[in-house]
Formats: structure tokens, C-alpha cells, sequence
């Protein structure tokens, strides 16, 4: 097969405190109190300047190497701040490498945030052909999938407004539809779907599929690791400026979610969630999946909970530990503690270890957080709000076509079906 991209060796470095607020008067204004010690004016409300770092360098990316080739589809993942989007912004030329060398076959269409490479003051049917100029395609050709361009954006109504009234979500369903429309050879896109709706992302991810089938070379990061699954044969794992593993996506997957997180565990001891000062006494909590640290499940997965407290068996005789498990939004989905099922008291000599076991996860995929509380009784004595978050991944081994949207709710349960053709005279 033929290699359309080819990384030896690259890396991109930034220098921290470097004036460059993109004027030049803020720009002046920020030297000058610099010069006589003065924090930047343009700090907000309850912002901190933390001092001059003029002179430290973080490299984003470090010695990175790879090839992709055509036709391939590949899933680019890692946690925030692992050098993703930097990865795609210099395959994209919006910024050069610090060195390394970088040879790209054919062209190649970005899509890397809402709205990239859209004028705010030119409407959508001249962001289309600005769009398609950008990525080397003749009027005519651009004139040909006009409409069907328009048609997979649902804008018709809007096509000759100016783009800057359009809503986040009509910004980027244009946007992806002119990259996904205009048949360039190589496709690059970022985390962006997830600014439309359930419906538009469930196309745009077929479309993708499409585009995938038809040779084209897809580069796709995305942090919805069913997704990776489902478009992607090959992925490639980011972690601190580095290529941690490349190889089959489900294999990649798998151990990049079951690599030990730094937020599988918190303590507790000054946790700004505490509703209270005057008894700190949850000290620690930690989740687990099969023995290992972590804050990644899969649906269906078996979660582990140990919550560690301090606490004297003569002042809390009737001790008592639950936790409520919220969506994103702080809506509750369920809560439970040891007095609901009887737990034995176990002997307190001043620390105290509750282990909470789920053997099926029946939560969708997505984001969640758990409270913690201790009783004595019915009597509160101590209460962490939002003490641990964890993500709910989509199964993929389970037998369903394709996972739950958004908005079908924060529950998954399989369901046995069965159809049955049946005959009634009376009823024809």
C-alpha cells in the first residue's frame, strides 16, 4: 500500500510566558507591568499571576514517529493534554514543528474546530466556495456537490447568511460537510462532533463510515473510545507528547483504559467538596475494575468502590457509609449505603476501610460522579460532594447494532426481543 503520510521524529515545543495576546497595545500593556513588578492587567476577576516562566519550555510532542497508510482509518487517543490536537494542527499547517520532518501525499481537509477556515462575515453558500478553493478544488467541482453539501448540513434555510449568525451547531455541521463532501485525500478531524446534536452525529459518523470505505485516509481523534472501535482498524495512543502504543484499535483501546489513572483515586482529607469542616473524616476513595485502579468502565463491567474513614467506635457506634452516583449535570441516578443492607459492624479502632462491589454497570456511556456521606444512624457526620468522577465506555463485545444515544437516559439494560408473525382473520 502507499504511504500518504509520513512522521519521523517530530516534536513541538512552546515557551511558557511569552507575551502574544494577539494585539499589540494588551501586548505593551502586559510588558510594561511586567517591568515594574506588576501583575498583567488583563488578569480577570480571581485569577492569579503565577510569576514569570519566561524560559521554561513544554514540549507537546517529543520525537514522535509513524506512517499511515492509504485508506487507512486511524484513532488518535490519549487524555487531555497528551499532544493530539498539536499532532493535527502541524499535519494541517495551522503551526510549524519545532524539528522533525513531515511528507504528506495529497490534500488534506481539517476540521479541527468550529468553524475552521470560515469567514464570519461571508455567508454559507461563499464559506462553501472559500472552503473548496482552500482545499485546491475547481469551482465547477465545488458547484457539483453543492447541494448535496447543503442537504447533509440541513442550513438550506440559512445558506445565504452570514456564517456569523449561525449557531455552534449549524457552524459545525457546515463545516463538516463541506470536509467530508469535497473529496480531499486525507481527512482530519478533531474532537468537534460533539458540539451537534445526538441525530447529527449518529450521520455524521456514517458518513465518516463512507468515507472510510471509499479509500480515502481518515485521521480521527475523538475521546469516545466505541467510536474508535467502530471507524477505526488501527489507532495510535498519545501520552505526554508521546506515541505510547500504535497498533488494532480494540487492542489499543483496551490498554489504554486499563491503565492506572491519575484520578482513580482522590484524597479526601481537603477536598473542596466537603459540606463541612468540623468532622473530616473520609479520609480516601479509590475505584477499581478487576483488582486495578482505574476511572474508565465499560457497560456492563464490574465496579469496585473502597472508601477509607477515620473513626472511633465509641463516638460513632452506629457508623454507616453510602454514595450517590450523578450524571454531568448533577441529576441523581441512583444511591445506596451499608444500612440498606445490613452490614455487619466491623471492629473500629480508628480507621475504617467500606468496600462497595457492582457486579454489573448498568449506566450508559458517559461521564458520572459519586458523593460520598457517613452516618451514624440517620445522623449526617460527614459529606463529600463530587469526591470521584469516572466515564462509562460503551461495551463493544455486547450484541447490539450500535450503542445508546445521549438521549435515550443515564440507564442501559439489555433487553431480550423476539417477534412473532401471527394471523387473525377478525382483525384484517
Amino acid at each position: 500500500m502507499t504511504t500518504v503520510i509520513s512522521v519521523e521524529n517530530l516534536s513541538k515545543s512552546y515557551r511558557l510566558g511569552q507575551i502574544g495576546t494577539g494585539t499589540f497595545a494588551q501586548d505593551l500593556a502586559v510588558w510594561w507591568a511586567r517591568m515594574r513588578g506588576k501583575p498583567s492587567p488583563l488578569l480577570k476577576i480571581g485569577q492569579v499571576d503565577d510569576g514569570n516562566h519566561d524560559g521554561e519550555e513544554l514540549w507537546a510532542l517529543r520525537d514522535v514517529s509513524f506512517t499511515v497508510q492509504q485508506g487507512e482509518v486511524l484513532g488518535i487517543i490519549g487524555r487531555n493534554g497528551a499532544g493530539k490536537s498539536t499532532l493535527l494542527k502541524i499535519l494541517s499547517r495551522v503551526t510549524a514543528p519545532t524539528s522533525g520532518v513531515i511528507k504528506v501525499k495529497g490534500r488534506v481537509a481539517s476540521l479541527l474546530e468550529v468553524g475552521t477556515g470560515f469567514h464570519p462575515e461571508l455567508t454559507g453558500r461563499e464559506n462553501v466556495y472559500l472552503n473548496g478553493a482552500i482545499l485546491g478544488m475547481s469551482r465547477e467541482e465545488v458547484t457539483r456537490k453543492f447541494d448535496e453539501i447543503v442537504d447533509f448540513a440541513g442550513v438550506e434555510k440559512f445558506i445565504d447568511t452570514p456564517v456569523k449568525r449561525y449557531s455552534s451547531g449549524m457552524y459545525v455541521r457546515l463545516a463538516f460537510a463541506v470536509a467530508a463532501h469535497l473529496e480531499p485525500e486525507i481527512m482530519v478531524v478533531d474532537e468537534v462532533l460533539a458540539v451537534g446534536d445526538a441525530e447529527f452525529q449518529k450521520k455524521c459518523l456514517g458518513k465518516m463510515g463512507e468515507v472510510a470505505q471509499g479509500g480515502r485516509t481518515v485521521l480521527f481523534v475523538s475521546h469516545n473510545m466505541a467510536t474508535i472501535n467502530n471507524l477505526c482498524k488501527s489507532a495510535c495512543w498519545f501520552d505526554q507528547g508521546k506515541i505510547r502504543q500504535t497498533g488494532p484499535a480494540l487492542q489499543v483501546v483496551q490498554n489504554y483504559l486499563s491503565g492506572k489513572s491519575i484520578s482513580s483515586s482522590q484524597n479526601l482529607s481537603s477536598h473542596t467538596g466537603r459540606l463541612s469542616d468540623k468532622n473530616p473524616l473520609l479520609s480516601h476513595v479509590s475505584m477499581f475494575k478487576d483488582g486495578n485502579e482505574t476511572d474508565n468502565f465499560f457497560v456492563n463491567d464490574i465496579f469496585a468502590l473502597s472508601v477509607e474513614c477515620r473513626a472511633n467506635v465509641k463516638e460513632f457506634p452506629r457508623l454507616a457509609l453510602g454514595f450517590v452516583v450523578s450524571d454531568r449535570m448533577g441529576n441523581r441516578i441512583f444511591a445506596t449505603n451499608t444500612l440498606q443492607y445490613g452490614t455487619p459492624q466491623a471492629n473500629r479502632t480508628g480507621h475504617v476501610r467500606f468496600n462497595a462491589k457492582i457486579d454489573r454497570l448498568f449506566l450508559s456511556p458517559g461521564f458520572y460522579s459519586v458523593s460520598l456521606y457517613l452516618l451514624d444512624g440517620n445522623r449526617d457526620v460527614d459529606i463529600v460532594e463530587d469526591a470521584i468522577r469516572f466515564e462509562v465506555l460503551w461495551n463493544p463485545t455486547l450484541a447490539l447494532r450500535f450503542p445508546p444515544l445521549a438521549n435515550w437516559g443515564p440507564a442501559f439494560t439489555e433487553v431480550q426481543w423476539n417477534a412473532e408473525n401471527i394471523y387473525d382473520e377478525e382483525r384484517l
